[in-house]
C-alpha cells in the first residue's frame, strides 16, 4: 500500500489566509432529501407500528434474523455476563477510566438553592435530574466502549432514574467491551437496535422500549438526521459533525509526537480534521516529514491520509500571540496547548471544546481516561455550546413564595408593567393582592 500526503500549508500573513482558513473550516451536514425522506418514514413507521416496525427494520438494516423484539433485549445479566468475557486487562481499564470520569463528573452536579429577602419572600431554584434518558452507541467494528461510559456516567452521577441504552448489533455482531462498559457504567436496560429507527423508539416509545426525557450519544447521517426531528418531542445533546484537533506549539515538541496527535483523530474518518498552527516555519517542515514518515506504519493510513491531504492543515503565525487569535478564530473541539507555559495562555483561550495543556497532554488521555467528557462540540459550535455534562442530565425549576408583604410590594411594580403591555388581567391579578395603606 502506498500512502503519501500533500497536507495544506497557510501562512496567516498572506492577504487571502482568512479565505483559505474559511474553506478549509467549511463543513456541511446537512441530510440529502433522500436521507431526510428516508429517516421521515422510518420515524412514521415506528410511531405507526412500534415494536414490529422496529424487528423488521433491524432485519432488513442489520442483517439480524430477530423473530419478535424479545431477541433484541438485554438483561443485566447479559451485561454481567461480558465483564467476564473480556479480559482482565480489558476489565482493569474500563473500571479505572470510568472511576475517573465519575469523580470528574461528580463535581459539576448542582444542587437546588433558596433565598429569603427581608419580607419573607422566598426565591430559588429547583435542581431535579431527568426521569429517563436514552443513549445512543455505534454497533459492530465502530463500537466505543470510552463513549458509553462518557454518557451514561453523567447521567446517572445527575441521578437520572433510567438509563436506557441502543445499539445495533450488525449480522448479530455484539461487542463485549461495550457491554461491558454498559454493566460498569449502570445502564439499565439495553435495546440492540439502531439507526433512526431507534431514535424513533426512544423518542416516542414502543410496547417495549420506553419513552426517554432526552437522547445523546454519536451516530451516523441517518442517527443524526433522527435526532434532529425528534428534537422538541425530546432533548438530544447536539449535531456532531466530524472529529477535529488544533494543536498550537511554540516548536519545542517532538515533531513525531504532534504528528501521531494528528493522526489521532485524522484516524477516525476522512472527514476528520487535524490542524497545527506554530510561529516556527522549520518546525511545521519536521511536522511534515514526520507526518510522511510515520504514515506507512499507521493501521488506518489510508483514512488518514485522506483525512489530512483533504482537510488538514499546517498554519504558520507570526508569533503566539497570533495562534491564540487563530485557535478562538476556529474554535476547536480539541485543543492542545503544546507549549512550554500552557497556564499563561490559558486566560485567552476563549473557545474550545476542550483544551489540553502542556507537552505531555495528548488529546487521546481524554479521549478514554482522562475524566472530563470527550462529548465535545464540534465545526466552530465550541462558540456557544460545552461539553456533556451532569447538568445535561439536570433541568431547573424556578421557586417563587411571596410573602403578604412581599406580594404587595411586588404587585405595584408588576402592574405597572403589565398595564404597559395592555394586559390588564395580568395587572388585576397583581393588584388584587396590594395591601391598602391600613394593611389590610
Amino acid at each position: 500500500m502506498t500512502v503519501s500526503t500533500a497536507i495544506a500549508r497557510l501562512n496567516a500573513a498572506d492577504q487571502d489566509f482568512a479565505r483559505h482558513l474559511d474553506h478549509l473550516l467549511s463543513w456541511e451536514s446537512v441530510s440529502d432529501d433522500a436521507v431526510n425522506q428516508r429517516v421521515l418514514d422510518i420515524i412514521k413507521a415506528v410511531r405507526e407500528r412500534g415494536d414490529q416496525a422496529l424487528v423488521e427494520f433491524t432485519q432488513r438494516f442489520d442483517g439480524v434474523d430477530a423473530k419478535t423484539i424479545d431477541d433484541l433485549i438485554l438483561d443485566r445479566e447479559r451485561l454481567e455476563l461480558a465483564l467476564t468475557r473480556i479480559t482482565p486487562v480489558q476489565r482493569e481499564a474500563l473500571e479505572k477510566a470510568a472511576n475517573r470520569v465519575r469523580i470528574y463528573h461528580e463535581r459539576q452536579k448542582q444542587d437546588s438553592w433558596q433565598y429569603t429577602e427581608a419580607d419573607g419572600t422566598v426565591l430559588g431554584q429547583k435542581v431535579t435530574p431527568l426521569d429517563r434518558a436514552g443513549l445512543y452507541v455505534p454497533g459492530g467494528k465502530a463500537s466505543y466502549p470510552s463513549s458509553v461510559l462518557m454518557n451514561a456516567i453523567p447521567a446517572k452521577v445527575a441521578g437520572v432514574g433510567e438509563v436506557v441504552m441502543v445499539v445495533p448489533t450488525p449480522r448479530g455482531e455484539v461487542n463485549e467491551l461495550v457491554l461491558a462498559a454498559a454493566c460498569i457504567a449502570g445502564v439499565d436496560r439495553v435495546f440492540t437496535v439502531g439507526g433512526a429507527q431507534a431514535v424513533a423508539a426512544l423518542a416516542y416509545g414502543t410496547e417495549s422500549v420506553p419513552q426517554v426525557d432526552k437522547i445523546v450519544g454519536p451516530g451516523n447521517i441517518y442517527v443524526a438526521t433522527a435526532k434532529r426531528h425528534v428534537f422538541g418531542q425530546v432533548g438530544i445533546d447536539m449535531i456532531a459533525g466530524p472529529s477535529e484537533i488544533l494543536v498550537v506549539c511554540d516548536g519545542q515538541t517532538d515533531p513525531n509526537w504532534i504528528a501521531m496527535d494528528l493522526f489521532s483523530q485524522a484516524e477516525h474518518d476522512e472527514d476528520a480534521q487535524a490542524i497545527l498552527v506554530s510561529p516556527d516555519a522549520a518546525f511545521l517542515d519536521r511536522v511534515a516529514a514526520s507526518i510522511d514518515k510515520l504514515l506507512p506504519t499507521m493501521e488506518r493510513a489510508e483514512i488518514i491520509e485522506k483525512s489530512i491531504n483533504g482537510r488538514g492543515a499546517l498554519i504558520q503565525v507570526r508569533d503566539m500571540q497570533q495562534a491564540i487569535e487563530v485557535a478562538n478564530r476556529i474554535a476547536p473541539e480539541h485543543l492542545e496547548l503544546s507549549v512550554a507555559d500552557p497556564q499563561a495562555w490559558l486566560p485567552q483561550i476563549r473557545h474550545a471544546g476542550a483544551i489540553f495543556m502542556g507537552r505531555h497532554t495528548s488529546e487521546a488521555l481524554g479521549d478514554y481516561c482522562a475524566g472530563p467528557n470527550h462529548v465535545l462540540p464540534t465545526s466552530g459550535t465550541a462558540r456557544f455550546s460545552s461539553p456533556l455534562g451532569v447538568y445535561d442530565f439536570q433541568k431547573r425549576s424556578s421557586i417563587i413564595f411571596c410573602s403578604e408583604q412581599g406580594a404587595s410590594e411586588l404587585g405595584h411594580t408588576a402592574s405597572v408593567l403589565a398595564r404597559g403591555e395592555s394586559l390588564t388581567a395580568h395587572a388585576r391579578s397583581a393588584e388584587y393582592r396590594i395591601l391598602n395603606e391600613k394593611g389590610n
